[in-house]
């Protein structure tokens, strides 16, 4: 265990064996919501979808404003707490500790959960409704290809800590 411990004098961080990582692989999570941009943009181009009038269309601006707003809080917080653990923020190297405070008390993984709310964000403040089914999917696909791998890790490595873990804070929120 780390001796890191938060306010409560619960530890920060937990840490344990590693398993093994696959080196030269691309990191999938920020190419998809990559490519969920690019693809919204460029659907946009050729096929604009409708968006709703005002005022609906001022709320839903500053609904995206919210979600930008927190998709930068979670972002940052969640890059701030991997490196002050120095755990490795790269998803396909295995972690060194099993964060359980902070953005990681209220998400399994804030990191892909702030790129989802950035698709969401970015539609809702330029209208581009392409970004919407863009967001889901993107959600769909880095679940598949990394949060899946992530989990089987973090329960081969921290066992009966990530089990509890993973049943007192959801995956996404």
């Amino acid at each position: 265990m780390s001796d890191a411990r938060g306010k409560h004098g619960k530890p920060l961080v937990q840490s344990a064996a590693a398993p093994t990582a696959k080196r030269g692989v691309i990191p999938w999570p920020p190419v998809i919501y990559v490519l969920g941009i690019a693809a919204s943009l460029a659907l946009h181009t050729i096929y604009p979808l409708p968006w709703f009038g005002s005022p609906l269309s001022d709320i839903l601006v500053a609904v995206g404003w919210l979600a930008l707003l927190a998709m930068v809080a979670l972002f940052f917080t969640a890059f701030r707490a991997m490196a002050r653990a120095k755990t490795p923020i790269n998803p396909n190297s295995p972690p060194e500790h099993l964060l359980s405070e902070g953005p990681f008390g209220i998400s399994r993984n804030p990191i892909y959960l702030a790129d989802t709310l950035l698709l969401l964000g970015v539609g809702l403040v330029t209208g581009i409704t392409w970004f919407l089914p863009a967001a889901i999917i993107a959600a769909l696909v880095t679940k598949k290809v990394a949060i899946e791998k992530e989990e089987r890790w973090l329960a081969d490595k921290f066992g009966k800590r990530y089990r509890d873990y993973a049943k007192r804070v959801r995956r996404w929120i």
